[in-house]
C-alpha cells in the first residue's frame, strides 16, 4: 500500500490531474483478472515467445529460459491487454518497447470481436519524442535495472547518480571531440534545457567541454526541472489522506467502466 501511495505521489507531482484521469488500483479491479483469463484463451503461447519485448527483458535482467520466465511473466501483455480493453481505450500512451504489447492487444481486440461480436476498438499506441528514455548505463531507463532517476531524488541524490552515467565511450581523454548522438547525457540535454542543447553539441563535438562538466551540468539542469515536482510532492507526502482518497474515488470509477465491459464481453460469449 505504501508503494502505491508512492507511485500515486509522483504522478500527481508530475502533472496528472485526477479530476481529468481516473487513478486506481489495478487489483482492486476484480474485472482485470477476469478479462485477462478469457483473452489468454485466445492466444498461443507461441505468439508470445516470439514478443521482442520479452525477450530484451530476459537479457536485460539475465533471466535462465528455463527456469527464471514464469507464466506470468509471458503472459503479462495479456494482462496488459485486458488493462485497456477493459476500459475499450482507443489511444495508449507507452514506451517505444511496449509497442510490442499494443500489437497483441490489437491482434487480441480483433480475434475476439471477430469470434463474438463487436466490443473492443482496436487501440492504438502513441508515442512522444523521447519514445524509449535511456538509463544511466545506456540502457532503458527502468527501476528492474537499477538505472533511474527518481522524481524524489534531492538535488545531491541527483548530482551523484549523474557522475555514473555513461557517455562516449570513444571519447577516452578530454582533448577527444565527442560525439553527442551516441551519448546519454546529450539526450538528457535534449529533454531537460533543449534550449541549450544546440550549445551542448558544439563544445562536446569540438572537445571545448569535458565530460565532468558536461555531466555537471546536466545534473543541475535535471535537479531544476525537477525542483516543482519535489515541492508539490512533499506537500502531499504529509497527506497522505488526500491521496488514499484519490485512489478510492478512481477505483468506484474505474469499476463502473470495467464492470460495464464484463457485462457485455459476457453477453456476447453467452457466459452465465
Amino acid at each position: 500500500a505504501e508503494n502505491t501511495r508512492e507511485m500515486v505521489i509522483d504522478w500527481i507531482s508530475a502533472g496528472i490531474d485526477p479530476e481529468h484521469a481516473t487513478v486506481f488500483v489495478q487489483s482492486h479491479i476484480k474485472e482485470h483478472a477476469e478479462l485477462y483469463l478469457l483473452l489468454a484463451m485466445l492466444i498461443s503461447t507461441a505468439r508470445l515467445e516470439r514478443n521482442p519485448t520479452l525477450k530484451e527483458q530476459v537479457r536485460d535482467l539475465d533471466m535462465d529460459r528455463g527456469e527464471g520466465v514464469t507464466y506470468g511473466h509471458l503472459g503479462y501483455p495479456v494482462l496488459q491487454a485486458a488493462d485497456i480493453l477493459v476500459y475499450r481505450a482507443h489511444v495508449v500512451p507507452v514506451g517505444e518497447d511496449q509497442l510490442p504489447h499494443i500489437e497483441i492487444t490489437r491482434e487480441l481486440a480483433r480475434k475476439f470481436n471477430r469470434l463474438y461480436g463487436e466490443v473492443f476498438p482496436v487501440p492504438d499506441g502513441k508515442l512522444t519524442r523521447f519514445a524509449r528514455f535511456p538509463g544511466l548505463d545506456g540502457r532503458r531507463m527502468s527501476k528492474s535495472l537499477g538505472n533511474t532517476i527518481e522524481l524524489a531524488d534531492s538535488r545531491e541524490v541527483i548530482l551523484t547518480k549523474i557522475k555514473t552515467a555513461f557517455t562516449d565511450p570513444e571519447r577516452k581523454r578530454r582533448t577527444d571531440p565527442g560525439r553527442p548522438e551516441v551519448c546519454l547525457i546529450y539526450t538528457y540535454w535534449q529533454k531537460f534545457r533543449p534550449e541549450k542543447s544546440a550549445t551542448i553539441y558544439e563544445g562536446c563535438s569540438t572537445a571545448q567541454l569535458g565530460c565532468v562538466d558536461c555531466k555537471r551540468m546536466v545534473g543541475e539542469a535535471i535537479a531544476d526541472y525537477l525542483a516543482p515536482l519535489r515541492e508539490k510532492r512533499r506537500a502531499l507526502e504529509a497527506r497522505p489522506a488526500a491521496v488514499d482518497e484519490v485512489i478510492r474515488d478512481g477505483d468506484q470509477k474505474a469499476r463502473r467502466a470495467a464492470s460495464e465491459t464484463m457485462r457485455a464481453v459476457r453477453e456476447v460469449i453467452h457466459l452465465g
